[in-house]
């Protein structure tokens, strides 16, 4: 797509804060409130510029949770092209940079837009279903912090004061607990049955699941932050992603160790540890191998899981792309 308009948009909960660029020339900065009115306000002044129109200007913004949600919708309804991009990836792709502040965000954004006008990626929105699994699955990691924040406190005082006292603590927070295993198990429900209620999402869900290892909060968070395997539809790409992709630090002669990177999705990085240390104890292909590389190679542990992670997602990514669950004892046929 070509555009003659880049505008730039730094996000916060109360403000926006425009810059439109046409090509080169900056023209002008604008701040609003972030409410929809004042976006559609803001849209009709743009429209008084030169042959503005949707085919000709490009919105980009930063990643910023809710806070974006009206603009988002506001621009989508009206056929706007939009591109969402990762801060870190908008500052580095800049230089050296000192200083910031809210307009000075707006004006670099779109400077950025400009600048890689060619390789831009448009945003499409996820479907309301999977916004609602995103959402609740969101709800119910805070319900687990909550609980642990409550639990592991009571847990490790039992051993250290009267038993008269630990009682009484326990006695304060049972009531707290309880609500929230009420609640947790209220989350664990309405995502069943959103899964259930939607054909693609079961379908990949059961596909992801058969996995030896993929629990069900584990294929939830997978389909989540790939969209529906949409956004990301290749294993090397969703590896990256998560941070379980190892990689090298090497300058003329000195050649370091791969290490992974800090850029990556955390929670999807804790999850897929897990699913690791599942694997290599109930899967016996994965125990087998896990084996071999620590014991008989001398592999490092925490390298060798890795690795089982990276398999996992290359199985998961099979099953996907072949629309067949994982079987254990597969065969390869010979021809």
């Amino acid at each position: 797509m070509e555009f003659t308009y880049f505008i730039g948009i730094d996000v916060s909960k109360n403000d926006l804060d425009f810059a439109v660029r046409q090509n080169k020339d900056q023209l002008f900065h604008k701040k609003i409130s972030n409410s929809p009115a004042a976006i559609n306000s803001l849209l009709k002044e743009l429209g008084k510029l030169p042959k503005f129109t949707p085919g000709q200007a490009v919105f980009c913004l930063e990643h910023t949770g809710i806070y974006s949600n009206h603009l988002l919708s506001v621009l989508f309804k009206k056929g706007y092209f939009i591109c969402l991009e990762g801060a870190l990836q908008i500052r580095n792709s800049l230089g050296n940079i000192r200083g910031k502040n809210d307009k000075i965000d707006a004006i670099r954004i779109s400077e950025y837009a400009y600048k890689n006008r060619d390789q831009l990626r448009l945003w499409q929105p996820k479907r309301e279903l999977v916004i609602r699994l995103s959402q609740l699955s969101a709800t119910r990691s805070r319900l687990l912090e909550a609980q642990k924040v409550l639990t592991t406190p009571l847990k490790e005082s039992n051993e250290f004061i009267p038993y008269k006292l630990a009682k009484e603590n326990a006695g304060v927070c049972e009531n707290t607990i309880k609500a929230i295993k009420n609640d947790l198990v209220k989350v664990d429900k309405a995502i069943k049955e959103i899964i259930a209620s939607d054909q693609e999402l079961s379908r990949l869900f059961h596909l992801i699941i058969s996995v030896d290892g993929i629990g069900k909060a584990t294929a939830t968070q997978i389909i989540i932050t790939t969209n529906e395997f949409k956004s990301i539809n290749k294993p090397e790409k969703f590896a990256c992603y998560a941070g379980v992709v190892p990689f090298p630090k090497e300058s003329g002669l000195f050649k370091g160790r791969a290490r992974l990177s800090h850029l990556a999705n955390k929670k999807m990085k804790t999850l897929l540890h897990m699913a690791a240390l599942s694997a290599v104890r109930y899967n016996h292909d994965m125990k087998a191998y896990y084996e071999r590389k620590v014991v008989q190679e001398n592999k490092n542990k925490m390298s060798t899981l890795n690795a089982v992670r990276n398999k996992l997602i290359q199985r998961i990514f099979a099953c996907v792309n072949n629309n067949r669950c994982y079987e254990k004892n597969y065969q390869r046929l010979v021809a």
